[in-house]
């Protein structure tokens, strides 16, 4: 069918008869009301606290100072090149009661929840990022504690926490 329409349109500009389409509507509002409706991005208006992790096992950060209450937005970039699969960083903040070892185990055992194991420690899970492969990044916010304490953070891929992928959120 293509090849048929070719030929026609080559023998009307061949016989010098004009051929005109339509021309094309394009606005915002057509464009807007065509187009699915985009979701939401979410808004990160805490106070921004950048953290980054690569192949060494490593935050930049270790000690992050909040007040009680106070709203932060922790990004958390990946600056490795090993493959998510076998090398991904996430950052969880827990709750100050949390026994650490514990929780890891659980996290191990949460691998097709990328290592937040939220089925049996959500209550023990204040905020997490995504699991991050190379170059990618993730943000969560959150607001602090309200109770002045030592809030753990790690990341919970599986041996990461022991070679020291982990801080301190100090609420005070």
């Amino acid at each position: 069918m293509p090849a048929f329409i070719t030929l026609f349109a080559l023998l009307l500009a061949l016989s010098g008869v004009a051929c005109s389409a339509a021309p094309a509507t394009t606005s915002a509002a057509s464009d807007a009301a065509a187009a699915p409706p985009a979701a939401a991005a979410p808004v990160h208006d805490g106070r921004p606290v950048e953290i980054s992790a690569d192949d060494t096992m490593k935050f930049s950060v270790t000690e992050i100072a909040a007040k009680p209450g106070e709203k932060l937005s922790v990004t958390l970039v990946n600056l490795g090149t090993t493959p998510k699969f076998s090398m991904g960083h996430n950052w969880l903040l827990l709750a100050a009661t949390v026994d650490v070892q514990p929780f890891l185990v659980a996290a191990a055992e949460a691998m097709t929840a990328d290592y937040v194991p939220m089925a049996t420690q959500k209550d023990r899970i204040l905020a997490a990022t995504k699991l991050l492969g190379p170059k990618e990044r993730d943000t969560v916010t959150f607001t602090a504690p309200s109770a002045p304490g030592r809030y753990e953070f790690v990341c919970s891929f599986p041996g990461h926490y022991q070679v020291g992928m982990r801080g301190v959120l100090i609420v005070g």
